[in-house]
């Protein structure tokens, strides 16, 4: 399994191509798990389908394939958007952020993005690996979301905090509803 932060963000390019709903579905899950909270008050917690076309019409994301309900975002789309929603629970302003995305190339977009998910997306650092393969087989708490679905966390991962699991669980419940 990849161990890397940017590899792991990677395995999520396998669900594009996206539409806006799932784009923004997706971009949610991620950054809630990650447990960032906004620090700005005017900033959406949770970026829409609106929000997604309101930030493509606004040059904060690049243009999707196909216009109107066919339209469909990829990976880039998916790290720009989380790029939007990180900066945003940091205090910045979709200005301030728009003039970032012009200057950041795809790959620093990455770095950057996956370095702030790090605990979403499972990394945790190498004295913990160590330590898990002396201390043998890890310990995981099941997490309850709904009827027939759970979530598995290793208490050692830095996502088995009580805020942690309180984040997980409710980007997944908020995923199901958006599916329903």
């Amino acid at each position: 399994m990849a161990d890397s932060p940017v590899q792991l963000l990677r395995l999520h390019a396998r669900h594009a191509p996206f539409n806006a709903r799932s784009l923004a579905a997706h971009a949610t899950a991620l950054v809630d798990a990650a447990g960032l909270r906004p620090t700005n008050a005017s900033a959406r917690a949770a970026p829409s389908a609106r929000s997604v076309r309101f930030y493509v019409s606004n040059g904060l994301l690049d243009r999707p394939e196909g216009t109107g309900t066919s339209a469909t975002y990829g990976y880039r789309h998916l790290l720009q958007l989380l790029g939007i929603k990180i900066r945003q629970r940091e205090g910045q302003t979709l200005d301030a952020i728009k003039r970032e995305m012009k200057e950041v190339s795809g790959d620093a977009l990455e770095r950057r993005v996956a370095n702030s998910l790090a605990p979403a997306l499972g990394v945790s650092d190498g004295a913990a690996l160590a330590r898990r393969s002396e201390e043998g087989p890890a310990t995981w708490r099941r997490l309850p979301v709904a009827e027939g679905i759970e979530i598995h966390v290793r208490d050692d991962s830095s996502a088995s905090s009580e805020d942690g699991l309180v984040a997980l669980r409710e980007a997944v419940r908020a995923a199901l509803g958006r599916m329903a």
